[in-house]
């Protein structure tokens, strides 16, 4: 199983989204998008999720902070207690023993970030 973890800002668009997963992806299939609970009610990643065709999970904080992420954002550490929401999304989301597969990547307009995992299927 294939995730795919976002971070994102609250304006952010489905062309930002579609960036970065488009940088992030690489042509891999993917199974699941994973974001924070409150990012993933935004409208726009809803209707990302349905312009890919992919379920979309939300991750709560506590599931996030226990993940080892390869990023180290001091600013994003201490507002989300992760070094990356995107690849912490993705590892919470792929399951225990999961792995990163494509470091978080951001998207051109800078408005959200993408990192994929792969794990057993949760």
């Amino acid at each position: 199983m294939i995730v795919a973890g976002f971070g994102m800002r609250g304006a952010v668009t489905v062309d930002s989204l579609q960036d970065a997963y488009a940088q992030a992806r690489r042509g891999r299939a993917v199974d699941l998008l994973a974001a924070p609970d409150d990012r993933a009610r935004l409208a726009a990643f809803s209707a990302f999720g349905e312009a890919v065709a992919r379920p979309v999970r939300g991750i709560d904080a506590a599931h996030l902070a226990a993940q080892t992420t390869q990023t180290q954002s001091p600013t994003v550490a201490e507002r989300r207690g992760t070094g990356s929401v995107a690849e912490a999304a993705a590892l919470a989301a792929a399951g225990p023993g999961a792995r990163l597969i494509a470091a978080r990547v951001i998207s051109t307009d800078r408005m959200a970030t993408c990192a994929l995992a792969e794990g057993p299927d949760p």
